[in-house]
């Protein structure tokens, strides 16, 4: 019989800025903003769902959350029966936006059901942890930054299981989100994506993708042309064609900066110098904020003692 934690587990998950530029659906940086999860068993049936920050408007409070069904499925995987528990959810990561807030909930939603079973580390590893994730999400990038932290790069292999590679980002490697306040959901951007490219846009995206493992952790002066994209970013300028200027403008500036994700956030790579490009930023139509890459991925984390 699967033995059950009785008290409250809290588990921290963070938000994620995937493709980078030409490195798409496989690369991700995990960003230093968070949702916290707070979860426990309870002996009655259904779920009790607490929100507050991001999407408290919005989000559903019952079995249609994604952080409940992804905890559900981890129940199940682990052989866990649960009939009910209640879920807090204070989010930070904005939805809509290409920060990988589904990822965040997916990911977050596995790894607090993990550690809601006694032996949940024991029972399943990271690498399913990753796996069970792949079947909700549908694409590796943003699961394995916000599981692994860091820098990853994440592929599909010939069986259809996912694996990824965590790497250390250069100490100078400081990033800049630009969020607008416009929302754009992932499934509408990757409707845009074309069904084929031309083999000379895929050896330029192969290229530099191979370029930008080498700049986000050994040589950042390569950022520029590490980023550049000649697939993904134009197929989809109509969906967000204000952040496409915005990428245009900040590049033109100096300062390497990409799609966020799906969008329509901006990612950009600054430093003392090419910050100052970006006053040129209109602050009623973007949220400027310099995050720190995260070490961590999703993890348990001690309780907050009570107020």
């Amino acid at each position: 019989m699967v033995g059950l934690r009785r008290e409250a587990v809290r588990v921290v998950v963070p938000a994620t800025s995937a493709n980078l530029g030409p490195a798409f659906d496989s690369a991700g940086l995990a960003l230093g903003v968070f949702d916290d999860l707070i979860a426990m068993v309870t002996d009655d049936e259904g779920v009790l769902v607490e929100i507050s920050g991001e999407g408290a408007d919005s989000l559903p409070r019952d079995e249609r959350h994604l952080v409940v069904q992804s905890m559900r499925s981890a129940f199940a995987w682990l052989g866990a029966d649960v009939p009910g528990f209640v879920l807090r959810c204070v989010n930070s990561i904005p939805h809509g936006r290409g920060l990988g807030s589904s990822a965040a909930a997916i990911v977050g939603g596995i790894v607090l059901a993990r550690a809601m079973v006694t032996d949940g580390r024991e029972r399943m590893t990271d690498a399913e942890v990753l796996q069970l994730a792949l079947q909700r999400e549908g694409h590796p990038d943003n699961i394995a930054a916000a599981l692994h932290g860091g820098f990853t790069v994440a592929w599909i292999d010939e069986d259809g299981r996912a694996d990824a590679i965590r790497m250390d980002p250069h100490a100078d490697v400081r990033t800049v989100v630009l969020v607008p306040s416009t929302e754009l959901a992932t499934a509408e951007a990757r409707s845009l994506l074309p069904g084929s490219v031309t083999l000379e846009q895929a050896t330029r995206n192969i290229a530099r993708s191979a370029v930008l493992v080498h700049a986000l952790t050994v040589d950042p002066s390569r950022l520029m042309a590490a980023t550049l994209d000649c697939i993904h970013q134009s197929s989809r300028a109509a969906a967000y064609p204000r952040s496409v200027e915005l990428v245009a403008l900040l590049r033109d500036a100096g300062v390497p900066a990409v799609i966020s994700g799906a969008g329509p956030s901006v990612l950009a790579f600054v430093d003392d110098a090419s910050a100052e490009a970006l006053t040129v930023v209109d602050p009623g139509d973007w949220t400027v904020r310099e995050v720190a890459v995260s070490p961590d991925g999703a993890r348990e984390v001690p309780l907050l003692p009570e107020p």
